[in-house]
């Protein structure tokens, strides 16, 4: 079986309470994720809570954003939240998904870490394919929008 892990991290100017509603609520993903802008008229739902334990998102868009769902599993606030993330297109995959927010002199350090299994198809694409360079740009990215919306003032 050939896994994979993902890790970024970055110090974000905020405390934990002010970034955690960013990543517990998927309604704030439009406001960092690195994959908002991947497709203007991707289609977006939400299920189940508000936010953490239950909430769900799903999209579908164009083939570079594909499709799939991703519910929270677990949130410890404001310290850690626990996704599961399921692909459904281009191809089949889980990736549990895992978010750290710990205190820092700076404001807080965040990582974001996505694990997985190169299965099928997938084993074949990771021959020539690395999942850290492909995704590890979209994580720095997100995490520097991130800071960005943690930074703005409160409503």
């Amino acid at each position: 079986m050939s896994t994979f892990e993902v890790t970024r991290s970055a110090a974000i100017p905020a405390p934990a309470e002010d970034i955690f509603p960013l990543v517990d609520n998927f309604h704030e993903w439009t406001k960092w994720s690195p994959w908002e802008s991947v497709d203007p008229a991707m289609e977006r739902s939400y299920s189940g809570s508000e936010s953490g334990v239950g909430a769900k998102y799903a999209w579908s868009g164009n083939r570079k954003a594909g499709s799939g769902t991703m519910e929270i599993v677990d949130a410890a606030t404001p310290r850690s939240i626990k996704i599961r993330l399921e692909f459904t297109k281009p191809f089949k995959a889980v990736n549990p998904t895992t978010f750290t927010f710990t205190p820092s002199a700076s404001g807080t350090q965040v990582t974001w870490t996505m694990t997985g299994e190169n299965k099928g198809i997938g084993k074949v694409f990771a021959l020539f394919m690395n999942m850290d360079k492909m995704v590890g740009a979209d994580f720095e990215k997100g995490l520097a929008a991130l800071a960005t919306a943690a930074a703005q003032p409160k409503a």
